[in-house]
């Protein structure tokens, strides 16, 4: 099965400039655990998850909380590193692939067009309704 079959299509990104209250409504509102981080051209910059925004919460405490959520740019507590795949992979690479880099999600692209998202969800789901 390729990962074509099994990716989210509907990628959520946000702005690199947003700030972290954005963040938090997007990932809330979408049921998400991360966001692609896009310039205006849509080439992806980056990934936002819940472990970059737990991390900047812990590390902030002198801050108070409104500050912070307004005060901190989606740029500066992204991950610049995105981990990508090809639609065209089986979703067994895919799985090594997350299982190595101990990540959750491979955003899927092609000629560096982001084209969807798959994560550990969408491989268990595969299994447990038989399709792999």
């Amino acid at each position: 099965m390729r990962v074509a079959d099994v990716m989210q299509p509907d990628v959520k990104t946000i702005d690199p400039d947003a700030a972290l209250a954005d963040v938090l409504v997007s990932l809330a509102d979408a049921h998400i655990s991360a966001l692609a981080v896009v310039d205006r051209a849509g080439r992806m910059l980056g990934v936002v998850s819940n472990s970059d925004v737990i991390a900047v919460e812990a590390e902030a405490e002198e801050r108070g909380r409104a500050e912070l959520l307004r005060g901190t740019a989606v740029r500066d507590i992204m991950t610049p590193r995105t981990l990508t795949i090809s639609p065209e992979a089986d979703i067994r690479e895919a799985a090594r692939q997350m299982l190595y880099a101990e990540v959750h999600r491979l955003f899927v692209a092609s000629d560096g067009e982001l084209l969807g998202v798959i994560s550990t969800t969408d491989i268990v789901r595969a299994l447990a309704t038989g399709k792999v």
